[in-house]
């Protein structure tokens, strides 16, 4: 299992590495427009966004939008003593600074909130790849994991990926969360829909946005 998680995040990694920025920019914006006019998002009134890196899907354009929509915006702070997240909400973009292997984060833990004050939150997880059921490759750290354990059923999880992130499968251990919500550049879709695979999905036969 550790073996195929390794192999998945190299290739993916170097995939999406190789992503000229001008795809990358473009495919990031197709991807927030999609996610932004999703019901799932507009009912929200709390976001939690990550800070993307090494040509991840961007949140800036969400994060503008929340911003001015009057929701409450919140991004992860990473204790590394402890291996954990910690939400913290913040009124604008210039509160982050870079913290932990480099990603932008809360500069401090003043407006900290609590996982169970996040039901009904929409959480954007990052990740490597993604399933079409919800499974996520994530960083390789367990953070995220150990986050979604801790948020309320009523919270949602949502994943950004390039369509070549999203594959029918995903190795999974016990310990890993799955996610409610894809949407990548082509398609937004439902995880739990057992139906839906990623090559429907990349051939536009799979994922109506209508319904989220």
């Amino acid at each position: 299992m550790a073996d195929q998680k390794k192999y998945l995040r190299k290739v993916l990694g170097d995939c999406r590495a190789s992503l000229t920025p001008e795809f990358a920019r473009s495919s990031s914006l197709a991807i927030q427009r999609r996610l932004l006019a999703s019901d799932c998002y507009r009912r929200a009134r709390t976001v939690v966004l990550y800070s993307s890196i090494g040509n991840e899907v961007a949140t800036g354009l969400i994060a503008a939008e929340a911003f001015g929509a009057g929701k409450e915006v919140c991004f992860p702070r990473l204790d590394r003593d402890r291996s954990s997240l910690t939400i913290v909400r913040i009124r604008d973009l210039s509160e982050l600074v870079p913290g932990a292997f480099g990603v932008a984060e809360p500069a401090s833990l003043d407006s900290a909130v609590a996982p169970a004050d996040l039901a009904g939150a929409v959480i954007f997880v990052p990740g490597v790849g993604f399933g079409v059921r919800g499974q996520r490759l994530g960083r390789g750290g367990g953070h995220y994991d150990r986050f979604l354990a801790a948020l309320p059923q009523e919270a949602i999880t949502v994943g950004l990926a390039y369509s070549f992130q999203l594959l029918d499968e995903v190795p999974e251990e016990p310990r890993d969360r799955r996610l409610q919500f894809i949407f990548t550049e082509s398609a937004a879709i439902r995880a739990s829909e057992p139906s839906v695979r990623a090559a429907d999905v990349a051939a536009g036969r799979g994922g109506t946005p209508g319904w989220i």
